[in-house]
């Protein structure tokens, strides 16, 4: 009696037949469509299948670009506030002989700071996924804007 595996199963022990195989795992697009092939999955579903996955990879590298300029963004936040808090607790000391005010701007601003601080390395949820679709809208419009002044301001040929 043969086994019978479901297409989960398959997709499985396919995967791992490929992640053993090491550097030799590398495949041509007409090795790709002979396996579908021999799978009885079709030319067309393949293709569709092909242009879901890269869509997911684009999508996959846009987060990573996205959560970098973050990172880049909180950074530079935490720079001026380590700058700016030296610079008041300093004055403040020196100006009185202890420090009183320049704890109010340390605290509120460290509230401010700390709040940024989970929005930045918060990358789950609705609000992250808001924030990356309008960083997406942003992005795509600015190329757009870019490519039509490109076209518009190069010299024709």
């Amino acid at each position: 009696m043969s086994e019978l595996y479901s297409p989960e199963d398959v997709q499985n022990i396919l995967q791992l037949a490929i992640a053993r195989q090491g550097d030799r795992a590398e495949l041509t697009h007409g090795q790709l469509l002979e396996i579908a092939d021999e799978l009885g999955i079709s030319a067309d579903d393949l293709t569709l299948a092909e242009q879901e996955w890269f869509s997911r990879q684009q999508i996959q590298r846009d987060r990573q670009e996205f959560d970098q300029i973050r990172r880049l963004r909180w950074q530079q936040h935490v720079m001026k506030y380590l700058i700016i808090n030296i610079f008041l607790i300093g004055f403040d000391w020196i100006s009185s002989g202890h420090i009183s005010w320049s704890l109010y701007v340390l605290l509120g601003w460290g509230l401010g700071l700390s709040l940024d601080t989970w929005k930045t390395f918060n990358t789950q949820g609705e609000d992250y996924d808001r924030a990356f679709q309008k960083w997406q809208r942003q992005r795509q419009f600015k190329q757009s804007v870019d490519t039509f002044l490109d076209r518009i301001l190069k010299p024709q040929s």
